[in-house]
């Protein structure tokens, strides 16, 4: 008797936790990928799969040909891990000193190579193609996908779907939104150049912390009095660095942030007004400084089309009252790079619920139970496109 596609998840599941908590154990940082991406190229291979490795640097690509002429569908996985401490004491727990797999990127692998050999058995049946595209550095910017997309992985695809394991949302559910799903994240830097002086003398001198407490408190006005309050966008502060010794005022200070925007004239004017406040806030005092900033992955924008096929697809599998829109996120994403190339949708599987650990957190953690519902669902979603767009 021929098998379903969930017989076939559900036979696969245990090589799924396997092959996941082995990453886990092996986790490589971002543009630093060696052994992971030769181990999924090994397991690709041993499915007679056709590939490409090197791709966009560090990238896999497998192309698995189906029997019948049709179109092809990308499916996408991210590898890379994270510069954070492994605090988990499981049995998988990180043997790399200051990195471990925190975002669930492990578990992607996984999910795709499981997905990767359920295909491959009905390749014979597929009307048209699949291009399982396993991505390096999605952590850093630029990310990996732009230069996999220049290196030709999405040449001849006509539609990519991918998936996040979400730890903080409930495991056996589904989250979809059509439009804006996750932000543009930028990033700035600033140097504030005061003149520094005796800690007993400050009319002689120019204080650069004095200088970053005011431009910290300026920028954070930007949001909340200088845009369209309709609009999204978020000012963040990370680090704020000053002076050596409690005695001496210091001469500079350097900051760095990020910015958070769905629309790109929303960061725009956001760029502008920061410039307009440091200067202003330089100009008053009698200093100078260096501000430079750096665009980094573009919103996630998912199409319409797409987007509805998935949310159908899901919640026969997973039932409606499953599968859920969810509000935009902050969080980027260099997904975006492949749908402003193709039509698609990244939606997001449930792998927790709240009382687990965020990503990027120490302790970060998944219900391995949901790589089946991402797998089934990607598989089927795959199925779906190339079964209606044959019609």
């Amino acid at each position: 008797m021929k098998q379903t596609v969930e017989e076939m998840v559900e036979q696969l599941f245990p090589v799924m936790v396997e092959r996941r908590r082995y990453l886990h154990r092996h986790p490589e940082l971002s543009f630093h990928e060696v052994d992971t991406p030769q181990f999924i190229a090994d397991r690709l291979t041993e499915l007679g799969i056709e590939i490409r490795t090197g791709v966009g640097g560090r990238g896999v690509v497998g192309t698995i040909r189906g029997g019948k002429p049709g179109k092809t569908v990308a499916l996408r996985a991210d590898f890379d891990a994270l510069p954070i401490q492994d605090e988990k004491t499981v049995d998988y727990r990180s043997t790399v000193p200051g990195v471990m797999h925190a975002c669930g990127h492990d578990g992607h692998t996984a999910t795709l190579l499981a997905v990767a050999e359920i295909l491959v058995r009905q390749k014979e049946q597929l009307a048209g193609n699949v291009v399982l595209i396993h991505q390096h550095a999605e952590e850093v910017v630029p990310g990996g996908a732009r230069d996999m997309v220049a290196d030709g992985c999405l040449d001849g695809v006509d539609v990519i779907f991918g998936t996040h394991l979400w730890s903080t949302t409930k495991l056996g559910t589904i989250g979809y939104r059509i439009g804006p799903v996750m932000a543009a994240a930028d990033k700035f830097e600033l140097t504030l150049f005061g003149r520094g002086g005796h800690g007993a003398k400050p009319h002689e001198t120019i204080d650069a912390v004095v200088l970053g407490a005011t431009v910290v408190k300026e920028l954070q006005s930007i949001v909340s009095r200088r845009l369209d309050p309709l609009q999204q966008a978020v000012l963040t502060i990370g680090t704020l660095h000053a002076g050596n010794t409690f005695n001496v005022i210091a001469d500079s200070a350097e900051l760095t942030g990020t910015i958070r925007t769905f629309d790109p004239e929303v960061a725009e004017q956001i760029v502008h007004e920061m410039e307009r406040t440091i200067k202003g806030v330089c100009d008053a005092a009698g200093a100078t400084y260096s501000f430079t900033y750096e665009r980094g992955y573009p919103a996630v924008v998912n199409h319409p089309q797409e987007t509805n096929l998935l949310r159908t697809v899901a919640s026969d599998i997973m039932g409606a009252d499953h599968v859920f829109e969810i509000a935009p996120t902050m969080g980027g994403e260099d997904f975006a790079y492949y749908l402003q190339q193709v039509p698609g949708t990244f939606f997001f599987t449930g792998a927790g619920d709240e009382t687990f650990y965020p990503h990027h957190h120490p302790k970060f953690d998944f219900e391995e139970q949901a790589m089946q519902h991402a797998a089934r669902i990607l598989i089927e979603v795959t199925l779906r496109y190339l079964e209606e767009s044959s019609n």
